[in-house]
């Protein structure tokens, strides 16, 4: 089973890859021009006391992701972004290997360890964190992980990945400042949707707004259009969050606003950043979302391509903030020692609970001819971008920068 096929379903497998980057935004986990791939070829052998050089002046980090299989073009595109963050920020602190979790993620896990890794950057999906964790525990070594199932969260394992939470809670705020009251919405079925429902309920017991029905739908045409007819039927709401990409939520605006017309607030989520068809949907204009500015992503992805000749897959970018995290705590992190987790806990170096994913500045847009932003987030930089791992209680800041 591939990722793309994959996203929607719910129990442990559920991996949500959506929403923006550290850098950028995204609107859809594989985009439909597949990349081109390049770089270095991932370290398959087994563990061995002499697999790798020792090192006396560079870390050595572990990075698990699929390099073969459905996968493998998705996992090759994080390798080489992860490469990428090195070049760019001229780091030759760091010693990344790569590691193939196709056959199984504790298998590379424990050539990870043996290797004498002292970081692992991955894996990929949250069913296969307990695996690593099998290896990896006992030597006390961390995972920066590329889901954002926050159940895989504990002392020794943070994730980066994408939920929709904090794009819901910016648009819905958004709304509510002009003039939103009564709120209704459409979500998929699983964990994506229930992480929505979640955010828009917290959105609006905060801001005062009123939930009045949702309708949730296996993800599909038939039954997402079903689920705008009931909630059409049911009225009494004044705005309506379609948590899902371009194609299906256009198909919903449909039965809500046809051709555009209607009073109807749209409201969408970071699944609509970066694809060009919302503004090809009459119904979809004027709908507001939330996502990292789509000029971030451009910029990273015409590196990519300027370095390897293809396009990047937009989770890559993943890897990118991974190594760019990793890099700041290196610097007060000597060379053979263990991986200083609390780092990533507290500014200070102090442990104050462990992380949820990531938070990340985010603009406000509306959906015309041609999307524009409407909002800047606070916390929005002008020029260099931001990650910040956000704490489950509260804590300080770790800014990736």
């Amino acid at each position: 089973m591939n990722i793309s096929q994959s996203f929607w379903k719910t129990g442990r497998r559920a991996m949500i890859l959506a929403g923006a980057t550290a850098l950028l935004s995204a609107c859809q986990v594989i985009p439909k021009t597949g990349p081109t791939v390049a770089g270095p070829a991932p370290d398959t052998s087994g563990p061995s006391a002499d697999a790798l050089p020792q090192d006396e002046t560079r870390h050595r980090i572990a990075l698990l992701v699929p390099m073969s299989g459905d996968n493998g073009a998705v996992g090759q595109s994080i390798a080489n972004a992860s490469t990428m963050a090195l070049l760019d920020t001229n780091a030759d602190n760091l010693r990344i290997t790569t590691y193939d979790t196709t056959q199984g993620a504790r298998a590379a896990a424990r050539r990870a360890v043996a290797d004498g890794n002292k970081l692992i950057l991955g894996p990929l999906m949250a069913d296969e964190v307990a695996q690593v964790l099998t290896e990896t525990r006992a030597a006390k070594i961390p995972l920066i992980s590329f889901s954002n199932d926050p159940s895989v969260v504990s002392p020794d394992v943070f994730v980066i990945g994408h939920v929709p939470d904090q794009s819901v809670e910016r648009t819905v705020a958004y709304a509510r400042q002009r003039g939103s009251a009564r709120f209704a919405a459409i979500l998929p079925t699983g964990e994506y949707g229930r992480r929505a429902e979640a955010a828009l309920r917290a959105s609006l017991a905060a801001s005062g707004g009123t939930l009045v029905t949702i309708e949730t739908y296996d993800r599909g045409n038939t039954s997402i259009v079903s689920a705008a007819q009931r909630l059409r039927q049911a009225g009494g709401f004044d705005t309506v969050l379609i948590a899902d990409s371009a194609r299906l939520a256009a198909l919903a605006a449909g039965e809500l606003k046809p051709r555009g017309a209607g009073a109807t607030q749209l409201l969408g989520t970071e699944l609509l950043s970066g694809d060009s068809a919302v503004t090809r949907s009459a119904a979809l204009r004027g709908t507001w979302f939330s996502a990292v500015s789509d000029s971030r992503y451009k910029r990273f992805s015409d590196s990519y391509s300027q370095r390897f000749g293809g396009q990047p897959y937009r989770i890559s970018t993943l890897g990118y903030d991974a190594v760019l995290l990793t890099l700041r705590v290196a610097r007060d992190w000597r060379v053979g020692r263990s991986f200083p987790t609390a780092q990533l806990r507290d500014e200070g170096g102090h442990a104050r609970g462990v992380r949820a994913p990531a938070e990340r500045p985010l603009e406000t847009e509306e959906i015309g001819a041609d999307k524009h932003r409407i909002s800047r987030s606070r916390n929005e930089p002008n020029s260099a971008s931001v990650m910040i791992l956000k704490p489950l209680r509260a804590g300080g800041r770790v800014g990736v920068r």
